[in-house]
């Protein structure tokens, strides 16, 4: 008895504490995905693969990430493509859902209306609430998966003469990857095959955007497209900084690279330009590449790795630290330089507690960064541009790499499962635990200033 009612108490502990729900839900995905990629159906040689492999694989799939050590296309079999394909629609699924959901939870923590559903009343999430989440989010998924899946594979059979069944797969694969921020592919080369194709690059681009921006603000352009100024703060940062990103993105990326032999150098100007915002794009944490990312300029790696830190929309499927978390600390360092005693954004004041999460975040983030760059270049012959470029793909799950991803030993293989499981859940589980920790202090012990700077 004592056994079974310590068993209800640790149960009961874990449903208190939703972010361990999610990293055990991950865990579990993780698990399974593994235990099929080894097995022999799921490669095309028919034999077994190693545990490091498929953990690798499984995981990179399941936190939507996209690194890889096998090339997917001639390694994997159908059956294992497949396991992939559901890995990363779980995975991006379960990651709206749950940051969704603890969005809504954490709001109501403080008494606050969330438009994810019906206002809230109370400070609980009902059976309901979920039910209405889940099922907006499965559609809204769906929906544009569907669309760009149609895209693709009309696209794969005028173009490039696909049968219709192989165009079909292609297409629904690319576009899952795609909307989940992926960057799985079915070509060794990726999607360099397609570099000047408008039809098939831009399907991908806008697919990618659509996840990385998040269901919260799907869900509010839905209901107020026409009416701006009535937008959430959240809704407002979320869509003026991707747009700044992704145009900013563009212009330095195209104009690092628009000399470049290896890169832009021999396309068409027309070429260039879609080359350059796709790549710039991609940053968002997605993983395709249709240029070759080790013959790019340094200075244009370390763009990348800013972009891909900062990452995309909360309660979305894209990584990184998130475009609230980089635009609020942006506009609490403006706010100190002006000598303003408060933090106003937009015409909302910012809550101290919210801009302590905001930089708690940060700082866990570039600490696991630096860290994990210092390990990975103790175990491996590769510079600094490379090994740090490896790193901040992996932590913002973004799938992008220089083509060393299979070369780096065991060791350095693991330290990325790891990066990437962190990296997919650690921003959105800290948050969330951040804000329902707050609480109110009782006394304030005498303030004293120290020197700074």
């Amino acid at each position: 008895m004592n056994v079974l009612q310590g068993s209800g108490r640790r149960l009961a502990a874990v449903r208190r504490q939703p972010a361990v729900s999610v990293v055990l839900g991950f865990a579990g995905l993780i698990a399974v995905g593994t235990l099929l990629l080894s097995m022999p159906f799921a490669t095309e040689s028919g034999e077994p693969t190693g545990l490091i492999v498929a953990l690798f694989t499984a995981t990179s799939a399941a936190c939507v990430t996209g690194l890889i050590v096998v090339d997917t296309p001639t390694y994997w079999s159908t059956a294992g493509e497949v396991i992939i394909l559901v890995l990363i629609q779980l995975g991006g699924l379960g990651i709206m859902t749950l940051a969704s959901l603890l969005s809504l939870l954490v709001f109501r923590r403080f008494g606050l209306r969330m438009r994810l559903t019906a206002q809230a009343e109370t400070k609980t999430l009902g059976l309901g609430d979920v039910r209405r989440v889940v099922g907006r989010i499965l559609l809204l998924s769906l929906l544009f998966e569907l669309v760009v899946a149609v895209a693709l594979t009309a696209r794969l059979v005028t173009g490039y003469g696909l049968g219709f069944g192989r165009a079909v797969y292609e297409g629904v694969f690319h576009a899952v990857s795609a909307f989940n921020n992926a960057g799985f592919a079915l070509r060794t080369d990726n999607l360099m095959g397609f570099v000047t194709d408008a039809w098939f690059c831009l399907p991908i681009a806008l697919a990618v955007i659509a996840g990385g921006l998040g269901f919260p603000v799907w869900l509010e352009l839905f209901s107020r497209l026409r009416q701006p100024r009535r937008w959430t703060l959240h809704t407002k940062i979320t869509v003026w900084v991707t747009v700044v990103l992704l145009i900013g993105g563009s212009v330095v990326v195209t104009a690092a690279e628009w000399t470049n032999p290896g890169t832009l150098g021999p396309l068409s100007w027309p070429g260039k330009l879609l080359a350059g915002f796709f790549a710039a794009t991609m940053t968002r944490t997605a993983g395709f590449n249709n240029l070759d990312i080790a013959e790019m300029h340094s200075g244009t790696l370390l763009v990348h790795d800013v972009l891909m830190f900062i990452g995309g929309g909360s309660a979305g499927t894209a990584g990184g630290i998130k475009i609230t978390t980089f635009a609020l600390l942006a506009f609490v360092i403006l706010a100190e330089i002006r000598g303003e005693p408060t933090v106003h954004v937009m015409g909302r004041r910012l809550p101290e507690g919210v801009q302590r999460q905001a930089l708690t975040i940060v700082l866990i983030a570039v600490g696991v960064v630096v860290l994990s760059v210092l390990l990975l270049q103790a175990i491996t012959p590769f510079g600094l541009d490379a090994v740090l470029f490896e790193v901040v793909s992996a932590f913002a799950t973004v799938g992008l790499s220089t083509g060393i991803t299979a070369q780096i030993p065991a060791l350095g293989q693991i330290l990325l499962v790891v990066l990437m499981f962190i990296g997919r859940l650690g921003p959105i589980t800290l948050a969330s635990a951040l804000a329902l920790r707050e609480r109110g202090r009782r006394y304030e012990l005498p303030e004293e200033r120290p020197i700074v700077g």
